[in-house]
């Protein structure tokens, strides 16, 4: 083993693991004191880390030259993909912090220490290539994330949200290592290359058992039907930022490391894992859209919204082809940004004394009081829907066109007819911006980050978007072949 080659490939954790424990350091030393400027250390840390898997993803970085460590890391083209998101979304969720953590005087040094360790965990994850890697980079993730999500110590609201997701957390990875100790048992290796080969041919039932454990110890991370149930409570619990880096980076690596198991591992068996993900898929859509109807809290409606929009990427999967893989990614990117102007949105939305606005109700005639946050909450709204012109738009469309083109045209009729239900709670919050009675409730101001932030975001899903569709499609497919090698 080339071991100067190997450090050098995983330069990103490196980055991020010694920026991690220096900074530990100093809050240990400085005290919350110094929470703002290791913010901002924590950020240049993670767009240091982006510079390094820049150069892979442009040149296409694929085969043996990007293995590490005898197989167990990846440095291809599809893991540096999905660092950029992961690394922008931590980045952006670390920026919009302070200010929501300064009314409750809760905003401690080890926020930032703890996002840089779940976003080395999830660069772990996206990079595994064996099955030790992939779940030593998930815990890694999952362990910070239970801290986040109680992180305001005295609300009740955020104790539960952090109690809840530990517990079904700690089920979901009973479920994961059973099926990874199956599938080891049953293929006698636990990297995927060797797994793929052991698997070519008949498919025993122990075997199988082991993709089916593994595929619902992943679904629950990526909160798709039926592990879905601690989704509303634990993003309505949590702290809206670190609700904001759930719904975007852990998302990324979830789903990013389903499509490396699914696709590399378990490749060669794509018509044995294939029903499992379309009964996913569908049900994901059916169950976000509906459980969305009747909620009255936005972060628990955009709890949903996620939900849903999984299982329109789990659409992708199902296909099993390149152009799945890389409409999957185009549509992750997409709805990165959606989410990140989403939630940015609900932070803005604040009474004249700082504290967070989350009734639906209270943002009724937002369009009187606040043209310019009812008018970018309403275009990522619609995004969300799929409705042209917004780029939101697009990500469904490379998705059902995936679909068509791997002959799975009834799954694409049944999830663009299920998007329409979709489509109704969205349009609500719509009608209630612009239409209702003001309420006058929303009238604190936010700061130039979080209004900037949600420009950029507005932006990139206007109709604007189009103009990078070549670009998008084009990086989506180098880092699709890195999934398939062949082609």
């Amino acid at each position: 083993m080339d071991w100067s080659q190997s450090l050098r490939l995983i330069a990103p954790e490196e980055t991020l693991t010694i920026a991690g424990l220096v900074l530990l350091l100093v809050a240990a030393w400085a005290g919350d004191k110094a929470a703002r400027a290791i913010t901002w250390v924590a950020v240049a840390a993670l767009a240091g880390a982006a510079a390094f898997v820049v150069p892979a993803l442009c040149s296409g970085a694929t085969g043996p030259d990007t293995v590490a460590f005898l197989g167990q890391y990846r440095a291809d083209a599809f893991a540096s993909f999905a660092k950029l998101l992961i690394y922008g979304a931590a980045g952006a969720s670390l920026l919009i912090a302070p200010v929501f953590f300064q009314r409750y005087q809760a905003y401690r040094a080890e926020y930032p220490v703890l996002i840089l360790f779940a976003a080395l965990g999830m660069g772990m994850m996206v990079s595994a290539g064996d099955l030790i890697t992939l779940y030593i980079g998930l815990e890694l993730n999952s362990l910070a994330a239970y801290v986040l999500a109680a992180f305001l110590r005295a609300d009740d609201r955020s104790a539960e949200a952090g109690l809840k997701y530990f517990v079904l957390g700690a089920l979901a990875s009973g479920i994961l290592l059973f099926g990874m100790s199956l599938t080891y048992g049953f293929t006698g290796t636990t990297s995927f290359e060797g797994i793929r080969a052991a698997l070519d041919g008949d498919l025993a039932t122990g075997a199988l058992f082991g993709i089916v454990f593994m595929l619902a110890g992943l679904a629950f991370k990526i909160s798709a039907v039926p592990f879905h149930m601690w989704t509303p409570d634990v993003y309505e619990g949590a702290p809206t930022p670190v609700t904001t880096f759930f719904a975007t980076a852990p998302k990324v690596a979830a789903l990013t490391l389903t499509m490396r198991v699914a696709l590399d591992a378990f490749g060669g068996q794509a018509d044995a894992w294939r029903q499992i993900v379309i009964f996913v898929a569908l049900a994901s859509i059916v169950v976000g859209a509906l459980g969305a109807i009747g909620q009255s809290n936005i972060k628990r409606l955009m709890a949903y919204s996620s939900i849903n929009n999984v299982g329109f990427m789990l659409i992708g999967l199902a296909s099993a082809t390149h152009s799945g893989a890389s409409a999957m990614l185009v549509y992750l990117a997409i709805y990165v940004a959606m989410s990140l102007g989403g939630f940015v949105g609900v932070l803005m939305l604040k009474r004249e004394d700082g504290e967070q606005v989350e009734a639906i109700s209270d943002i009724s005639g937002l369009s009187s009081t606040r043209p310019g946050l009812a008018a970018a909450l309403a275009m990522i709204m619609f995004s969300l829907a799929g409705i042209p012109p917004l780029f939101g738009f697009w990500g469904k469309f490379v998705v059902f066109q995936a679909a068509v083109q791997a002959d799975l045209i009834a799954l694409a009729a049944i999830g663009i007819a299920a998007s329409v239900i979709g489509a109704f709670y969205y349009i609500k919050i719509v009608k209630i911006m612009y239409f209702d009675e003001p309420a006058d409730v929303v009238k604190g101001r936010s700061d130039w980050i979080h209004q900037g932030l949600l420009c950029l975001t507005a932006l990139f899903i206007s109709p604007l978007g189009y103009f990078l569709t070549i670009w998008l499609g084009g990086l989506a497919d180098t880092a699709a072949n890195s999934l398939f090698p062949a082609i």
